[in-house]
């Protein structure tokens, strides 16, 4: 087991951090970078640590410039709106913008026994895409299907970029000493499905292709998928991502034979302890067993969760865990 965003704003060493040094100056410091990985797993037991770095860090490999305004999230100083802009695009992403977050992998790698996993991460190409053209997050997305619907021949070189400058930055993780990576596509689920499968799926499919070709593992998470599952599926992910929005069993008749992980909803790490350990029992009796289930959440710890009920669910999984292995 792991969490998503195990690593933030609800741990108060975190909180110490984010008082001297900014979002960015975190990205930007490969041993601060580090340091905020490791900080969840000083406190629980987990099976790994997940890079801490922002999903568009490595957009400044192609001159986008990205700033985070308090309480708004990220923002792009100038959204791509048109097919001109996209043409400007650097044809090769700086790679030398986001080594610094190799570097922090490799100090990870040096902490951590070999027992625990070292989990790279970028985000795919249609929420890469999603914010570059919205300007930052969004309720409807409607810029972004504006723009795919009147300029596909232009989305599709977008994405061709992303997709190259994806790839390069997971092959740069895994030579850094990532054992696995996670691939976030956080806003597929605005999509329709034949949108997905005709104008995601074949960019999302080949940055799955081209790092399983390193001999690593490649997780592909989205949330508000559960209609189209099988689709996601077809990204050829050796583990599939699921939120809470489908019982776990249920998605996994739809993805078929491979690994899955979650998929408790984040909100129950804010219910009273008993309730919270019945919800972790109901995640863990819907996986019956199977092998292939990576316990997490449905999406990101909540900034207003206490580190105590961390550590409750943490235990509740391994206590289940053990009455598995003996039985």
């Amino acid at each position: 087991m792991w969490l998503m965003r195990q690593a933030g704003r609800y741990l108060p060493e975190y909180r110490r951090l984010r008082e001297r040094y900014s979002l960015l100056d975190l990205c930007r410091q490969p041993e601060l970078a580090a340091e905020v990985t490791l900080q969840p797993l000083r406190r629980f037991p987990l099976d790994a640590a997940i890079i801490f770095a922002d999903i568009l860090w490595p957009l400044g490999a192609l001159g986008i410039q990205v700033t985070f305004a308090s309480g708004e999230g990220p923002v792009i100083a100038e959204p791509l709106r048109t097919p001109g802009q996209i043409d400007r695009l650097p044809a090769e992403p700086d790679e030398a913008a986001f080594q610094v977050t190799g570097e922090a992998i490799r100090i990870v790698r040096r902490e951590l026994p070999s027992s625990v996993a070292v989990i790279g991460f970028a985000g795919a190409p249609f929420t890469l895409a999603s914010y570059l053209i919205e300007g930052g997050s969004s309720r409807t997305y409607l810029a972004t299907k504006r723009f795919l619907l009147e300029h596909r021949s232009a989305w599709e070189c977008l994405l061709d970029r992303l997709c190259d400058l994806t790839v390069r930055y997971l092959h740069m993780q895994v030579a850094a000493g990532a054992d696995a990576v996670q691939l976030f596509d956080s806003w597929a689920g605005a999509l329709a499905p034949d949108l997905y499968r005709t104008a995601v799926l074949p960019w999302t499919r080949r940055i799955v292709h081209a790092v399983q070709m390193l001999g690593v593992p490649v997780i592909v998470f989205s949330t508000g998928t559960a209609g189209f599952l099988d689709l996601v599926a077809e990204t050829g992910a050796d583990v599939i991502g699921v939120d809470w929005r489908i019982d776990l069993d249920r998605a996994w008749q739809l993805i078929g034979a491979r690994a899955i992980q979650g998929n408790l909803d984040p909100a129950w790490l804010l219910a009273p302890r008993e309730e919270l350990r019945a919800a972790v029992r109901r995640v863990l009796e819907r996986a019956g067993g199977r092998p292939g289930h990576i316990f997490n959440l449905g999406h990101g710890v909540l900034p207003e969760t206490s580190p105590d009920a961390v550590a409750t669910l943490v235990a509740e999984v391994q206590t289940w865990s053990g009455r598995r292995s003996v039985a």
